[in-house]
This record gives C-alpha cells, sequence and structure tokens, in this order.
C-alpha cells in the first residue's frame, strides 16, 4: 500500500519583532500597530501559521499592516509578531484555512499590505522615524598643532591660491611679468603660464591634489568640470620604455577643451561642430576640493567657456565683458567729474535662501526629485502665518549643516557673514560680504554645491528652487549691487549731505535712466519657468520693474529739481547725522541713540535703493553726451545734467506698495512694461533698444550671441514645462489615482459588509460621495493634460511658438490637476495616501 509522502511543515521561527521604539508609532498612526490576536511570546518559540492566519482575518487587521517590515531583521527583544511578505502564501493553503473557519474565495478579498499603496505608507512611516532616530553628525573644527580652534579668519583661504600665493611662489620678476600681463588685459606669455602652473601644482599637491579641472558656467543653470590627473608619462629618448612624473603646463593651465556641442549653445555649436575651449579667467582665484576619498583633492580653474570661434557659450564671458563696458563707461564719466581713476568694478552681495528637508521624504516624492518643487501637495493648517519662524532659533540640525558648510566655505575663500531662519517653515538664508562681482558669483555657485553636499552627509535635502512649495514663501537671491572705483570708493555711497556730492547723484540717476531704458532686460532677467510662481505672489517683487528711493533722498532730488532747499528730517533735538542718517532716539533711557539709514527699505519694490547699493544691475550712457567736449566738467554743468536724469527718471521711480493694484494702473498710465508671461519676458532681449545697447553700445554679445542666447532660454523654458507637465501626469496616474481607487474600494467593501448585517452605513457612504467629483474631475484634468502634452510636443519645430504654447496650455493644465490631487489629499485616509505631505516635510 503506497505511502503518502508527509507535508513539510508550515511552522517556522517567528521573524524579527519590532523595537520599542517602534511601538510608539502607534500615536503617529492614529491606530494600534498590532492585532489583538497576535499574542505576545518568548521570541525563541515559533508563530504558527494558524496564529499568523487569525491574525491577518482579525478586526485590526487593518492596523496590523502598518507593521509589516520587508526586511525583518533578528532581534534579542521580546514583541507580538512581525508579519513578512511570505506570511500571505499561507492564504492559498486550504488546508490551514478550514480549520479556523475561513474558506480560500474569501481570502481573496483581503487587503495584501505589500502592495505598492501600503509600501509607500509604510515607506512615509519610516522616513518619519527616521527623521526622530537621526544620529548627530561629528564633525572636527580645524585646530592648529596646540589643538587650539581655528578663528575665522585663520581658516580663511586656506585652500585658495590666489594672488598673496603667486607672489609667495614665483619670483618677483615673473610676478611681476604676471602682473602686468593680467591689469593690462594682455595674454599671458608661454614662461609666465608655465612658471604659474608649476607653482600651483606644487602647493596643490602638497595638500593633497592629484587632479585638476577647469571649472565653468555652461547655460545650465549650474557649473561644469572635467578632471584630468596629474599623472603624465614621459617616454625614454629611444621610445623603449616610459616613466611616470606629475606634470602641470601652461597650455594645460590656461586651456582645456570641453565637447562644446554637448551644452545649450542655441544653434551656434552642432554636432559636427563639437570643439569648444575653457580658458583660464585670471580674475577669479584657483582653489582646492577635498574629494570623497582622503588624498583625492582637486585642483579647481575658474574659467569662461567658448565656442571654436570664439563665441561665448557660458554665463561668465558675458559677466566680464558686461564690467568692462561698465568700467569704460563710468571712468568716462569720472574724469569728467574731474576725477583720476583707471578702473570701475562691481561689487556684489547675493544672499542665498533655500530650504533644508529630510532626505528620506524627499525620496518619497518624484516632484521633488525631477523639478525642484512639488507638484500636488495641500498646505498644512499651520505653515507661516504665526510669523514665528523668520529670525527663529535654529533647529540644531540645521545648524549642524550650516556650520560644517560654512567651516568649508570659509578655507575656500567665500566671506559667509550670516545666517538666519527665513520666512516659511524649514526656510533659511546664507549671506556674505561684498565682493567684486565675479568673484561673488563663482562663490555663490560654491555656496550652492558646498551646501548641497554638506547637507547630504547630514541626511537632508537642500532645495534651491524658487517655489518649492505651493501657499507659503519661495526662496530668492538678493543680489545687492554698487560700483566701486579701483581706489575703493563706493559710487553710490550718498555720504553725509547727499544733496551737495554731485558724483553719487549723477551716478544714482545713471543708474535709474538704465533701469527706465532697459527695464525689458531686467525683467528678462529674472524670468524662469521656476519664478514665475514668485513674482508678484506677495513675496517677490511684482513683474513691473521700479525703482525706490525712500523718503529722504526723493526729497533731495525733489529740492534739486524744484531749486528750493532739503527739508530737513531730523527732530529738533537730533541735530547728528551719521553715515547719512539721522539718529533716532528709541526713548527709553538705558538704550543707546542709534543711527538711522538714510532710507527705510521697500521689500516690494524690485530695485531698491538700500543706503549705498541697489538691488539689480543696469548701464546708462546718456551722461557722456551731455557732457561732450569738455574736459572736465563745471558744477553748473553737474547740476543741470543731475536735473535732467532727476526729470528723465521720474516715471520708474515709486516709492508706494508695489504689489497694489493701483500702482498697476499707475505704471500702466507712466508707459512702464507690465510683462505677465515669461516667453514675453525673454522676447525684451530681441527689441532694438535693448539689443542695440547690448550688441553694439557695449559689445556684451555679438548679434550671434544675443539671438542664440534667446533660443536657449526659450528651450530651456519649454523643457522644464514639459518634465513637470511628465511628472504631475505620471504621478497622477501611477501613485494618486491608484491610491484613490484603493480607498473607495476599502470604503465599498465597509459598506457592503455594514449593509449585510443591516448596520447603517450613511458616514461611509458620504465619503465614498465626497470622493466622487475630485476623483472624476481628476482623471478629467489629466486627460487634458496629456493633450495639452502633445501638442507643445508636436511644436516642435518653432522653439518660439512652442514656448507660447507651453505658457498657455501645460502651465493651467498642471493648475487644473493640482486642483483636484489637492482636494483628494484632504478627503482620502492618511494611512492610503502615498506621498510625504507638506506636515511631513516642513515640520520634521
Amino acid at each position: 500500500m503506497p505511502v503518502t509522502p508527509a507535508k513539510p511543515s508550515r511552522s517556522r521561527a517567528r521573524p524579527a519583532f519590532l523595537s520599542g521604539a517602534l511601538k510608539s508609532l502607534a500615536s503617529l498612526t492614529g491606530s494600534s500597530l498590532f492585532g489583538s490576536r497576535i499574542a505576545s511570546s518568548d521570541s525563541t518559540k515559533p508563530t504558527s501559521s494558524t496564529a499568523k492566519l487569525r491574525a491577518l482575518f482579525s478586526p485590526s487587521s487593518s492596523s496590523t499592516r502598518r507593521s509589516i517590515n520587508p526586511s525583518p531583521a533578528p532581534s534579542a527583544s521580546s514583541s507580538p509578531a512581525t508579519l513578512v511578505e511570505s506570511d500571505f502564501d499561507l492564504l492559498n493553503d486550504s488546508d490551514l484555512l478550514s480549520p479556523i473557519g475561513i474558506s480560500p474565495a474569501s481570502s481573496s478579498a483581503l487587503p495584501n499590505p505589500y502592495t505598492a499603496n501600503a509600501m509607500s505608507h509604510q515607506a512615509r512611516i519610516n522616513a518619519v522615524l527616521g527623521v526622530v532616530a537621526h544620529a548627530p553628525r561629528d564633525v572636527k573644527v580645524p585646530t592648529d598643532a596646540t589643538g587650539r580652534v581655528l578663528t575665522p579668519s585663520e581658516l580663511f583661504g586656506t585652500n585658495v591660491f590666489g594672488l598673496p600665493q603667486l607672489q609667495k611662489a614665483l619670483p618677483k620678476p615673473v610676478y611681476a611679468q604676471f602682473i602686468k600681463q593680467v591689469r593690462g588685459r594682455h595674454t599671458l606669455d608661454k614662461p609666465t603660464a608655465d612658471a604659474v602652473a608649476h607653482a600651483v601644482r606644487v602647493w596643490a599637491q602638497e595638500r593633497g591634489a592629484t587632479a585638476f579641472t577647469h571649472w565653468f558656467q555652461p547655460q545650465t543653470g549650474s557649473t561644469a568640470e572635467k578632471h584630468d590627473s596629474f599623472l603624465t608619462l614621459k617616454y625614454s629618448d629611444s621610445g623603449d620604455f616610459a616613466s611616470t612624473i606629475d606634470a602641470f603646463s601652461g597650455s594645460q593651465l590656461l586651456q582645456s577643451e570641453p565637447d562644446a556641442s554637448s551644452f545649450p549653445s542655441g544653434g551656434m555649436r552642432t554636432t559636427f561642430e563639437a570643439r569648444g575651449y575653457t580658458v583660464w579667467d585670471t580674475t577669479s582665484p584657483m582653489f582646492l576640493r577635498d574629494g570623497p576619498i582622503k588624498g583625492t583633492t582637486t585642483l579647481y580653474i575658474p574659467s569662461v567657456f567658448i565656442s571654436y570661434n570664439g563665441q561665448a557659450l557660458d554665463e561668465k564671458t558675458v559677466l566680464l565683458r558686461a564690467n568692462e563696458a561698465l568700467s569704460k563707461s563710468a571712468v568716462k564719466v569720472l574724469r569728467l567729474l574731474g576725477e583720476n581713476v583707471s578702473r570701475v568694478y562691481t561689487t556684489l552681495g547675493i544672499e542665498q535662501g533655500y530650504f533644508l528637508i529630510d532626505r528620506n521624504l524627499y525620496s518619497l516624492r518624484p516632484d521633488l526629485k525631477l523639478t525642484g518643487r512639488t507638484l500636488i501637495g495641500s498646505v498644512p493648517p499651520k505653515h507661516q502665518q504665526l510669523e514665528d519662524h523668520y529670525f527663529g532659533k535654529i533647529p540644531s540640525r540645521v545648524l549642524a549643516t550650516m556650520s560644517e558648510a560654512e567651516l568649508e566655505l570659509l578655507k575656500l575663500g567665500v566671506p559667509v557673514k550670516t545666517r538666519h531662519n527665513e520666512v516659511a517653515p524649514q526656510q533659511f538664508e546664507l549671506a556674505p560680504i561684498f565682493e567684486e562681482a565675479t568673484v561673488a558669483v563663482d562663490h555663490n555657485l560654491l555656496v550652492m554645491d558646498v551646501m548641497h553636499q554638506v547637507a547630504h552627509r547630514h541626511k537632508l535635502k537642500i532645495l534651491f528652487h524658487e517655489k518649492p512649495f505651493k501657499g507659503i514663501n519661495g526662496s530668492g537671491k538678493h543680489c545687492n549691487w554698487s560700483m566701486s572705483t579701483d581706489q575703493g570708493d563706493n559710487l553710490l555711497d550718498p555720504t553725509v549731505r547727499p544733496e551737495t556730492n554731485y558724483r553719487f547723484l549723477i551716478f544714482l540717476l545713471a543708474t535709474l535712466l538704465g533701469v527706465k531704458q532697459h527695464q525689458g532686460i531686467l525683467r528678462a532677467s529674472i524670468s524662469s519657468s521656476s519664478n514665475l510662481h514668485r513674482l508678484g505672489a506677495q513675496e517677490a517683487p511684482p513683474g513691473i520693474i521700479s525703482a525706490f528711493l525712500g523718503e529722504q533722498l526723493t526729497e533731495v532730488l525733489d529740492a534739486i529739481e524744484q531749486k528750493r532747499g532739503v527739508k530737513n528730517f531730523s527732530v529738533p533735538h537730533m541735530q547728528t547725522i551719521k553715515l547719512g542718517g539721522t539718529v533716532l532716539d528709541l526713548k527709553v533711557a538705558v538704550l543707546p541713540e542709534i543711527a538711522r539709514d538714510l532710507t527705510d527699505r521697500n521689500r516690494t519694490s524690485p530695485f531698491a535703493f538700500t543706503g549705498n547699493k541697489f538691488e539689480f544691475r543696469a548701464i546708462a550712457k546718456k551722461l557722456e553726451a551731455k557732457m561732450a567736449g569738455k574736459a572736465i566738467a563745471t558744477e553748473d554743468d553737474k547740476i543741470a545734467v543731475i536735473r535732467d536724469l532727476i526729470a528723465d527718471t521720474r516715471a520708474i521711480r515709486f516709492e508706494g506698495d508695489n504689489y497694489s493694484q493701483a500702482w498697476s494702473d499707475e505704471a500702466e498710465k507712466r508707459g512702464l512694461l507690465n510683462i505677465k508671461s515669461v516667453p514675453e519676458a525673454y522676447a525684451q532681449l530681441l527689441e532694438p533698444v535693448n539689443a542695440d545697447m547690448l550688441t553694439k553700445a557695449t559689445a556684451v554679445f555679438t548679434h550671434e550671441e544675443l539671438h542664440s542666447r534667446y533660443h536657449v532660454l526659450v528651450e530651456r523654458f519649454t523643457k522644464d514645462l514639459l518634465i513637470e507637465a511628465n511628472t504631475l501626469k505620471f504621478m497622477a496616474t501611477q501613485t494618486i489615482l491608484p491610491a484613490v481607487f484603493e480607498y473607495r474600494k476599502s470604503l465599498a467593501n465597509t459598506i457592503a459588509a455594514l449593509k449585510g448585517i443591516e448596520c447603517d452605513a450613511s458616514a461611509e457612504v458620504a465619503a465614498v460621495g465626497a470622493l466622487a467629483s475630485h476623483l472624476n474631475g481628476l482623471r478629467t484634468a489629466v486627460d487634458e493634460l496629456d493633450q495639452a502634452i502633445n501638442k507643445v510636443n508636436a511644436a516642435g519645430d518653432d522653439p518660439v511658438a512652442q514656448a507660447k504654447l507651453a505658457d498657455t496650455a501645460l502651465l493651467p493644465a498642471m493648475d487644473a490637476v493640482r486642483v483636484h490631487a489637492d482636494a483628494l489629499e484632504q478627503v482620502v485616509a492618511d494611512k492610503f495616501w502615498p506621498l510625504p505631505k507638506y506636515t511631513e516635510l516642513l515640520f520634521q
């Protein structure tokens, strides 16, 4: 008689147990982590399959789903049993199901917690727990040989090879020749270049450098670099063998050759015209960046990027040309005013705003990863309305990130000065000391790169997008701009008596005239697919360009124009004027009087004068024409020019609220531009008044470069919107809709069960009804978004028309999808929602 083989035992040792910390998750999820029928037992005892099956079908099985750990690890602690994915194979075994009164058919209705929705929710929970369990990073503060912590001034520039280091390393005649050639704007000769290259290689390799890179700024919104080793093969005279040496020639220092066709060029470079060059920018110092492995430091050489024919393919070349053009015009004006000045340069202080969020939560948001902003997400009940985050106490994890980044930036020669909380939750700002504009831009790019890397080490993600979260303030760069002479004089310093400081008034008004004449260029410079979400949104200036001077400077200009005395702004007992302002009495005996600035701050103005600087850039040429033919202008000449400029710039000056509708109406009367779309703003670059200034008057661009720059901008705008639109479509169809379907199915099953036992299901029916309109609306909106995407793609033969279509078709379609998705987030049960919400992103 045949023997039936015995079935293998289905009992096995119970998998790992959740730690005590995980038990506290019950308060977070709003329900018990474990089913009441899963008994607690000693970890060495097996857990029967029957017990697990009872747990699966227990009334608390929905909450049990929250406790499933896809990769359980052994634990010595005792705790209720944890279910694993393989346990759900038991549902197909009728021999095991029958003894506990369950049929395989009924088990098919059991929701498997390993569905995408359950795993997404579990990932959210794990990410939140990861924030709580995050261990602080141990950062060693730089010290000297005695163990004393180095001060910021001692640490500053230790990884920089600038003029002081070059002067120390080179023979005096060679250094003198280098300075002569650089300041004279001449090309370096080969012997001088070779000497500089040898000096910087020795310096770099003493500090662990193994490679060098030309670091440049293509039109991609970031930087680019290609690393080359110092290693060189030197062949014997006979060619029989080669030895290895470290070498770095002057030609390698001066020039490198990336593929120009692989970067945005607006049609100036194609695949069969690939040659391009990076050329060392001698105005910006070289520096070292540490690699991820000790001993893999890289020497960075700030460079410009040009095509084979010498056309500018980057941002820096244009900035250097603009500075040269401004210096040339400003020097002419100063000499007319009787001042012996050889060079004028622009200074810049860039305040960098940013958000910091937990990297685990960030990794669960496809929109943040692909576009830099949240395309879906409703504003939480508390955000920034209490005004308690601005200048509040910096969170310890954020402060640790800031502090480590500042240590690295100081070594790189970046003069970081200020850090603080910004207005929105998880929003912060870093500000440096003013520097020459070309160096300041390099340093701002370094700030963003270093902050990104350091945040990663602290398990954080830094967001530089102008508007990553809807409904709260976005971030930007406040570019505080001025002009200085080679003797160190700030040309926009009003001094104690601005009404008699003719040099200040002339340069102030010349700047305002440039703003008025070329407001379209300024509007184009702040236009992008990301910044359009901020402009005019009560957090950034609107699209109408105007300038704010403040009550006192406005009074000075009015008095000069009207040929009368200047009104005294000091109250009778406060006659002392300090730093161009008045003394402010706080009326508190224990507090001293403070110096009040000459102007208030108007945060709604796009081009505000803030004491001795502006927050924008413009070039004006009118003054030279008015004084043409004269060696030195007389005082009458100066006053006449100032009065003419005051009248000419009246339309661009506005002291009120730039957010108000009244200003929009007034600006229209004044003939100011009110540009509301990005493609329309970019088109201003090609307007004759702007194009002629940029190409003919200043030679900042050639005609071909300006048109290519315009095409790069419009193509980038379209590509950005298409990436956002496709990402949103993916999230809606692959994540949001399935989650809502799952929740609706759960409600439907509950309704059916309640009706089966004749219980009231009106609450559940109402919940299903609340889903209906937005669920159907979302499906319709996604279909319309898909049609808009196809329409924009079909217009690809005409980049300009495609950009306009993206602006008018994609943006409204995306908004429609978001309206319904955000509404569904409010009514779908939290455990079904697959994405981290604003509450988790902004308050962890």
